[in-house]
């Protein structure tokens, strides 16, 4: 359950962040050099399921959970990312604008509230230029801007409490509004662990700050990743590089682990690997560790995103394969009955023939989308934050229950996040697929080719079916 209105939160209850693809990298004289990414396209409506009693539903006062998704109407169908945090929510539409909701004691949602009321109905963050990409962890938030500035607001915490986000003489108190993150060089990706913000350089450098007590930073020894240690808060809240020999080419973040893709296709990671979850295994297993190590467990597989829960992670391989590693109970890795962890990569049986496009890990639960528009969900359901309609633990994948649109079938779902006790989809427009279906499925895929659409009429909100 998540902590109470002014009750300090354990870091444990954190968010998993939403995974995703990497930027674009292109080699420059042996060097790697990545590019500054454009924001997605593909754009829908949001929808979400689990706990709201702080608001991180976006469904208005009177819903204060529930265990089918429910679309967030404030928002509209021009929604083009969705991320969530521990108890608030994050999404960015085409405009480049950031909208939040949810619990703002700690400034995570990086604009003025003065009720509960104004906390849970979605608001847009005033940011100097429209935002590519963005991320959110249990206090915090992140936005990565079109010329490659990142931006963030809230406060980490570590196990004394608030720790405050950056240093200016506010350690302890949290950024109410978003502050600049310097590193010295454009970024070109940003992903937010619990209390840890994992930043991704043009040059293919990776810069880490917040809580380092489990190794989440990559850049610290156990003794220096207090704030007790010699140079207190300055190691922990300034963004600095992790030493990576080949650079990365993109990076995930999870409760209290980070990982980094090289160039070659070699995974490293560092943080919390207590279950195993890392993917590292031998001596190093059951420990955390405080330096960029090589996933081991995870074999010889191309792989193109990560996501990483309390206790587990999750991956997608190159042909969209969904695979779990880590903690077993509850059921968060999808693999059924079994008698304990596992200790390397494991095909999830139930998604053995889909191509999963997106994936996501929460505290105690895991989900996916599939390229066909199907969401489906396992794990610890007892918030109702799986979507299925109930609040039982799944120990395989279930279908999450989505609202239908005309014609009787749901619309099909493109990204997944989860929460700490909810989770949020963003699915297609329903004016663009009421028009589109049945006559070429421009909603679920992009054309082989540029084809003139065969809607009856343009969607009414100007987006034409050949831009899916």
């Amino acid at each position: 359950m998540p902590a109470a209105r002014g009750v300090k939160r354990s870091a444990s209850k954190s968010s998993a962040t939403t995974a995703s693809t990497g930027p674009k990298n292109k080699k420059k004289r042996g060097a790697v050099q990545l590019e500054i990414p454009s924001a997605p396209k593909k754009r829908g409506c949001v929808l979400t399921c689990g706990q709201g009693d702080v608001g991180q539903l976006g469904l208005g006062e009177d819903v204060m959970e529930t265990t089918k998704f429910k679309q967030v109407a404030s928002l509209g169908n021009k929604i083009v990312d969705v991320h969530a945090g521990g108890m608030h929510t994050v999404a960015l539409d085409s405009d480049g604008k950031v909208w939040t909701f949810g619990c703002n004691d700690e400034g995570a949602l990086g604009r003025p509230t003065s009720n509960e009321k104004e906390e849970g109905t979605p608001k847009t963050v005033d940011l100097p230029f429209p935002a590519v990409a963005i991320s959110a962890g249990d206090s915090h938030s992140a936005a990565l801007l079109d010329n490659g500035d990142v931006y963030a607001w809230g406060a980490f915490r570590d196990s004394h409490g608030s720790m405050g986000l950056v240093v200016r003489g506010r350690e302890g108190k949290a950024c109410k509004e978003p502050v600049k993150v310097e590193i010295g060089e454009q970024a070109v990706a940003v992903a937010s662990g619990g209390d840890h913000l994992v930043i991704l350089s043009t040059s293919g450098s990776v810069y880490t700050m917040g809580c380092g007590e489990q190794g989440q930073l990559g850049r610290l020894s156990q003794r220096s990743a207090s704030r007790d240690a010699r140079q207190g808060f300055s190691a922990l809240l300034s963004p600095a590089r992790v030493s990576l020999r080949g650079g990365a080419a993109a990076v995930w973040a999870g409760h209290h682990a980070s990982f980094a893709l090289q160039p070659a296709g070699r995974l490293l990671a560092w943080g919390l690997n207590n279950y195993g979850q890392l993917g590292i295994t031998g001596e190093k297993r059951k420990t955390a560790l405080y330096a960029p190590t090589e996933c081991d467990a995870f074999g010889d597989k191309t792989w193109s995103c990560v996501a990483v829960g309390q206790h587990h992670s999750l991956a997608l391989d190159e042909h969209g394969a969904a695979h779990a590693v880590g903690r077993c109970d509850y059921g968060r890795l999808g693999l059924g009955d079994r008698p304990g962890d596992a200790e390397t990569l494991e095909p999830i049986p139930k998604l053995q023939n889909k191509k999963c496009i997106s994936i996501a890990a929460g505290t105690c639960s895991s989900f996916a989308v599939t390229d066909d528009g199907e969401a489906y969900a396992w794990g610890m359901g007892s918030e109702g934050q799986l979507g299925t309609g109930a609040r039982a633990d799944c120990g395989e994948p279930a279908l999450a229950v989505l609202p239908v649109a005309a014609g009787g079938t749901a619309r099909p779902a493109l990204r997944v996040a989860a929460g700490g006790q909810h989770a949020v989809l963003l699915v297609v427009s329903a004016v663009v697929y009421v028009l589109c279906r049945g006559r070429w499925p421009c909603c679920r895929s992009p054309p082989a080719a540029p084809r003139a659409p065969r809607c009856a009429s343009p969607p009414a909100d100007s987006t034409p079916c050949c831009s899916w």
